[in-house]
């Protein structure tokens, strides 16, 4: 009959069979129904660890990559929107929907394959609130005169060039404010390698909510310098 594995990924059969705390009616489900001795049945539970650990390495992989190329979208966002490149910054923050859907494909899977092992998902991930950020949390725009303060345009002008410095200010903080709030968003998912389905998915919201913000900050910087 030939000698049988006695270790896998590893790891002894003793304890992959232990770390796999399902029923045997489920892992017969699982391998596709047993045929023979029990012998056939501890053979075809070591098989199938083999492939459950094999499969969650390759999981792992698609999640390692994910966060690579997360980060690195962050820096090029990061980059777009220092330079107000409101098309690259449009671009590379859609970029990662591609990403994002290569790990999604992965979440059934990895879903049953940690219940098949007995481990529990809500122990893996650690999950942290998402910060928000809204227009109301911005430093506020000084405006450039006070309706009725002044009776004619030259004092109007004088006026709005002595607040000119203070405006510029203002608008520069609001853009840097939500530009680094929108990249840090990107940056927290992205560490997660994505795998967090629903942290992922308020993480893009506030990430293109952040994005819309900004490029109303810098239509309005637009309007009051010019």
């Amino acid at each position: 009959m030939g000698s049988r594995p006695t270790t896998v990924g590893g790891q002894h059969v003793e304890e992959l069979l232990e770390a796999a705390s399902v029923s045997v009616s489920e892992l017969t489900r699982a391998v596709g129904g047993f045929e023979g001795d029990a012998v056939n049945m501890v053979q075809s539970a070591i098989d199938t660890a083999a492939r459950v650990f094999a499969e969650l390495d390759a999981c792992d992989a698609v999640i390692d990559r994910a966060a690579e190329s997360g980060a690195d979208t962050a820096d090029l966002l990061q980059a777009a929107l220092a330079a107000e490149s409101v098309v690259s910054a449009v671009a590379e923050l859609a970029s990662l929907d591609a990403t994002i859907e290569k790990v999604r494909r992965c979440d059934e899977p990895r879903r049953l394959l940690n219940r098949l092992l007995g481990r529990d998902e809500g122990d893996i991930r650690v999950r942290v609130p998402v910060a928000r950020l809204t227009a109301a949390e911005l430093p506020e725009i000084p405006p450039s005169y006070v309706d009725g303060e002044y009776t004619d345009l030259m004092a109007m002008a004088d006026r709005a060039a002595e607040l000119a410095p203070r405006l510029a200010a203002a608008h520069a903080e609001r853009i840097t404010r939500v530009r680094t709030h929108l990249v840090d968003a990107v940056r927290q998912a992205a560490r997660t390698g994505f795998a967090d389905a629903e942290f992922t998915r308020e993480s893009m919201e506030e990430a293109r909510g952040a994005l819309e913000l900004w490029q109303r900050c810098l239509r309005e910087r637009r309007r009051s310098l010019g």
